[in-house]
């Protein structure tokens, strides 16, 4: 039986997790990723999601095309359960094909490097907006937020400073305090 190297084992336990949103009004994308060793805490985790569907989140193998996932293997988790067929068409169509395209643009531009792609384990947990109604604005918004939200967990951004610097002036789409 082979040895556990230092190296081998702190690499297993490595996660990077990362955040993204992009785009504005319904056909925006917000991704938040979780990045690890197969072996390790994500590939549990991206497991344990395959086989615990519930109503209205299934879990899924992000493909490139049929029979063709994206690598690393990347399980698409819904944020907003289908609220109708079109919504379902955009997160099973436009949505995925988003996160699958961008997944491979992090590893052709080498924020993954090619032996995440084969060793790691990649959950996208992703906002489809019930309301859009942009396919290709989806497509486009899902691509460049996955990509973006893995080069942060890759940098471990948001820096401490910045987190600190916003702490009194919070806002996002749904709400911002006044004053």
């Amino acid at each position: 039986m082979a040895r556990i190297r230092r190296t081998d084992l702190k690499m297993t336990e490595q996660l990077q997790i990362g955040e993204s949103f992009i785009g504005d009004g319904v056909n925006a994308a917000h991704v938040n990723t979780v990045l690890g060793h197969r072996s390790g805490p994500a590939g549990t985790a991206w497991a344990t999601a395959l086989a615990s569907p519930s109503a209205g989140h299934v879990p899924f193998v992000a493909v490139l095309r049929p029979s063709l996932p994206v690598k690393p293997l990347t399980l698409f988790v819904t944020k907003a359960a289908p609220s109708n067929d079109q919504h379902g068409n955009l997160i099973w169509g436009a949505a995925q094909a988003g996160i699958a395209a961008g997944v491979a643009d992090a590893v052709a531009d080498g924020i993954l490097t090619d032996e995440q792609a084969d060793s790691h384990a990649l959950i996208a947990a992703v906002w489809v907006n019930p309301n859009a109604d942009d396919d290709d604005a989806v497509y486009r918004n899902n691509r460049e937020s996955v990509r973006t939200a893995l080069e942060n967990g890759v940098k471990n951004l948001p820096s401490t400073a910045e987190v600190i610097e916003a702490r009194n002036s919070p806002s996002n789409p749904f709400f911002t305090p006044r004053g």
